[in-house]
């Protein structure tokens, strides 16, 4: 049994396909297939169902897959552990991020640590939806907000603010709210992707519900901060999304008694794994080039009339 064999199993095995598959590992589709074939041979049994449409594990296939991913996992660690040793950041890392926040603000803070640290293959999938960071063979994901996961260690990165937010054309047409209260008559821009279409502020006696009227849900935090911008209606935004739209004027903050809770940019990666020597590196060079606070939090606002 190689492993070259198991690698290639373990790459059809995530990616669904022998052509997406090749595609990662930078081989020929057929070099992928010949390798799969000699696993199968080795192992004596079918790990892969073929068809003209559709690839999927066999019954074997699920049970080996588990394994196989383990193994390549310690082949992998085992590696870096070495260069780590002589002092060096190297190997594979895998990490899911929200879209908004990655291009906007992870991307720009990862471009030095990569050019410092060429020895580092990273795989950066930015996705908004919540992904299985342990099922989907993560070695962390960045997340906004908390973590319900629990099988997840999570480090905070940098501290994040939400605000609501409108602009100045939507409150000249439909009036400044001054209250929790005032909300429920005005039109709301949610995240669809925390479930709900209100909003929630803590208060002395329990946290506070508002359900104001949907004029849209998107799962997409560019688009919330365009909507408002466009002034389709009242946005609760994290500031390094709207941070510097606030700065500019083309949102307005709405003081209405109550703040929204702070949350955080966490990394997290599946517990019981010992996260690697080039993660940790890698949550520290974030941290210090997010700052505390957040650089996003520091932009100057325009005085206003300018």
């Amino acid at each position: 049994m190689k492993l070259d064999g198991i690698a290639a199993f373990v790459a059809v095995a995530e990616a669904g396909s022998i052509s997406e598959a090749a595609r990662r590992l930078n081989l020929a589709k057929s070099v992928v297939s010949e390798r799969l074939a000699e696993l199968e041979r080795a192992v004596g049994t079918m790990l892969l169902h073929r068809t003209t449409r559709k690839l999927s594990l066999t019954e074997d296939g699920a049970a080996f897959r588990e394994r196989a991913v383990r193994i390549m996992r310690e082949v992998e660690d085992a590696a870096a552990d070495l260069s780590e040793r002589r002092g060096a950041l190297t190997g594979p890392l895998r990490l899911s991020a929200p879209v908004t926040f990655g291009r906007m603000h992870l991307g720009p803070a990862l471009y030095p640590f990569l050019a410092a640290n060429p020895g580092i293959e990273l795989t950066l999938d930015c996705d908004d939806r919540r992904v299985d960071a342990a099922a989907d063979s993560y070695d962390a994901v960045v997340r906004h907000g908390p973590v319900a996961d629990t099988r997840l260690v999570a480090w905070t990165l940098a501290p994040s603010r939400r605000r609501l937010v409108a602009s100045p054309d939507y409150l000249d047409r439909h009036g400044r709210p001054a209250s929790l209260a005032d909300l429920n008559g005005h039109r709301g821009i949610f995240y669809t992707n925390r479930g709900v279409a209100d909003w929630r502020f803590p208060g002395p006696e329990g946290a506070v519900t508002v359900r104001a009227m949907v004029g849209l849900r998107v799962n997409n935090g560019d688009m919330m901060r365009d909507a408002a911008m466009a002034g389709l209606g009242i946005a609760l935004l994290p500031t390094f999304i709207a941070g510097e739209a606030i700065a500019a004027g083309r949102l307005v903050v709405l003081p209405v008694g109550a703040e929204a809770e702070e949350e955080f940019i966490v990394m997290a990666h599946p517990e019981g794994r010992r996260p690697s020597a080039k993660l940790r590196a890698l949550a520290e060079h974030l941290r210090r080039a997010f700052g505390r606070p957040p650089y996003w939090d520091r932009i100057p606002a325009r005085p206003p009339g300018a």
